[in-house]
């Protein structure tokens, strides 16, 4: 190859490599550098199983009304409901897990602006059912029957 040629390419390498990705929006940003803080909070909360709690408490708070209303019962019902998950924030939300890796979680309908909350479970859930299951849930308020179903699906997922 020439050498105006390796020139000509590093300068579109270059050009392509400066150019503002436009594949993610802030928020999305926002969630990953949010991730990668976790990451870090990760190695000392799977020492400290309160650290984890601290945090996802934390993130609750900051949370909008109506958002951390449900955010803290769903804490709750978590923590009676599976206490060997460990608490902890993914992706800015929170989350709880079981060896690290995370079982179930609650997305703010704030945050990623939406309609409604969420409330999920990964693959890491034992909730497999046929061909085809569930695996969020949009929440816009906590009934008692809503809560009884929680509760009996975040059992399912730690059996």
């Amino acid at each position: 190859m020439s050498p105006k040629k390796e020139t000509q390419e590093s300068a579109k390498s270059v050009a392509a490599r400066n150019k503002k990705s436009e594949g993610f929006t802030d928020e999305e940003r926002a969630a990953m550098k949010a991730r990668a803080r976790e990451l870090k909070a990760e190695a000392r909360a799977n020492k400290n199983k309160a650290d984890g709690e601290a945090d996802v408490l934390a993130t609750i708070a900051a949370m909008g009304e109506a958002d951390r209303a449900i955010a803290e019962r769903l804490h709750e019902i978590v923590k009676a409901s599976a206490p060997t998950l460990s608490p902890k924030t993914w992706y800015g939300m929170p989350a709880y897990a079981r060896d690290g890796k995370v079982v179930c979680y609650f997305q703010s309908a704030q945050k990623f602006k939406t309609r409604y909350a969420s409330f999920g479970f990964s693959d890491e859930a034992n909730l497999d059912e046929g061909a085809l299951w569930p695996t969020a849930f949009a929440l816009k308020k906590l009934t008692a029957a809503e809560e009884a179903r929680i509760v009996a699906l975040v059992k399912k997922a730690v059996s």
